[in-house]
């Protein structure tokens, strides 16, 4: 696969992953405001690592957790969105990006 194809697609899936818990956060996640921060598909497509944000003061983890558990209901959501681009939906890992936090710290550590 050439590299142009896997950006498409990254983007691709990071648009529909944050239109499914914009729409389903309520319903499944208890209304908490999570943002898809990167999507990283492997080159044969078969699995994509979401990067999420979460910004309510919470146990970050344990949502992370919770949300890897239902990865499978949040697959059938994105089959049904993109199943028209894709052959198949990649399998899907989701992590904690925590990188707004370390540069809000970081400022923090600079203002004082």
């Amino acid at each position: 696969m050439s590299s142009i194809r896997l950006e498409k697609v990254n983007g691709l899936l990071q648009k529909e992953l944050s239109i499914i818990f914009q729409r389903k956060s309520k319903e499944h996640f208890g209304g908490l405001f999570i943002t898809v921060t990167v999507v990283r598909v492997s080159p044969d497509m078969g699995a994509a690592k979401a990067y999420l944000s979460i910004m309510d003061k919470v146990d970050k983890k344990a949502v992370v957790k919770e949300i890897n558990e239902r990865s499978g209901l949040i697959r059938k959501y994105l089959g049904e969105s993109v199943g028209k681009q894709l052959r198949r939906t990649p399998e899907l890992f989701f992590y904690l990006d925590d990188s707004l936090d370390y540069a809000q710290k970081i400022n923090e550590l600079l203002d004082s």
